[in-house]
């Protein structure tokens, strides 16, 4: 009787040993490799390189995670989002309250900002140099078209060459940053030739001795080598309008302009938080990956070329999404 009454006893002990064994501690992280599914993104260009930057380190703990990024502009990770055709939408501005109405629901993810850009060969580039651009001259560059000549720019008249003036010809959150900046107007304030994302305003002024533009970050300096590409520099904007470039306003390459952005001394607009876009709060494997990039995340930021949210606004950002 004894034997009988022990037996069913110690099965069920062994069953529920193995059971806690097989389980583990339910409050332990996930394993390794544990996830699966794929992430379908879209969006700014200034937010793609480092979200494929992300996209190549979560596959590495979670190989089963497939990726597919594309880029296109803000405006296009904002309607792909919110009608659900991706799961993320890449954002390089703020969220409007319209877009939020409609389901949108925006997460600061990390920081960059537009720099004025012209071609090296500009025969005044010397000059530019020395005496930066004021943000009044930038009004009556792209937005009033008072200012024609790169001789109006630099004080001389004898230089007569055109300004050939380059922007965005889709909707995207560069121009928008730009035209704030250059009197708080709209992207389709701004005048010039309309040239498709970021990669196509820098080859146009590359091309055009005379050309001048605005870049995002990681579009305007050489990620290897941390100067500016090849064939352009970084216009000093001359802040406190002394007609000279000082040394807190002239930015030569990107460790000085991550920076000047971290610390405020480069402005706000066109500096600005990037975003990362759901169809309403995300959840699942896209909350698992938007969770990562806010954490473990952040330690590739600063070596892709972009800027660490501060201590309150990556706060700010997990609480959202948890």
């Amino acid at each position: 009787m004894k034997t009988k009454k022990f037996y069913p006893v110690f099965v069920l002990f062994v069953i529920l040993a193995f059971l806690v064994s097989a389980c583990g501690d339910p409050s332990s992280d996930s394993v390794e490799g544990d996830l699966s599914g794929t992430i379908a993104i879209s969006g700014a260009f200034a937010l793609y390189p480092m979200m494929t930057r992300w996209a190549e380190e979560f596959q590495k703990i979670h190989p089963n995670v497939q990726f597919d990024i594309s880029a296109g502009g803000a405006g296009k990770g904002m309607t792909d989002a919110v009608s659900g055709a991706v799961d993320i939408g890449m954002v390089s501005r703020e969220i409007r309250p319209e877009e939020e109405s409609m389901g949108a629901y925006g997460v600061a993810v990390t920081k960059d900002a537009v720099f004025p850009v012209v071609n090296s060969g500009n025969p005044v580039a010397a000059e530019i140099l020395a005496q930066g651009i004021s943000q009044e001259a930038f009004i009556k560059i792209y937005i009033t078209g008072e200012i024609k000549t790169w001789g109006e720019v630099v004080g001389d008249p004898e230089i007569t060459d055109e300004i050939h003036i380059f922007t965005r010809s889709d909707a995207a959150g560069a121009p928008e940053m730009w035209a704030k900046f250059t009197g708080d107007k709209k992207q389709e304030d701004l005048l010039g030739i309309g040239v498709n994302g970021d990669p196509g305003v820098l080859e146009a002024v590359m091309k055009d001795p005379l050309g001048i533009g605005y870049n995002n970050m990681g579009y305007a300096f050489d990620l290897a080598s941390g100067n500016p590409v090849a064939g352009v520099l970084i216009v000093p904007i001359d802040l406190n309008n002394d007609g000279k470039a000082d040394d807190i306003e002239r930015i030569e390459t990107m460790p000085e302009a991550i920076q000047a952005v971290a610390t405020g001394k480069y402005p706000s607009p066109p500096a600005r938080p990037l975003y990362v876009v759901t169809k309403d709060k995300p959840a699942g494997l896209t909350q698992d990956f938007i969770l990562w990039i806010l954490t473990d995340g952040q330690a590739f930021v600063g070596e892709a070329g972009y800027v660490l949210l501060t201590p309150d606004q990556l706060a700010e950002s997990l609480a959202r999404v948890r």
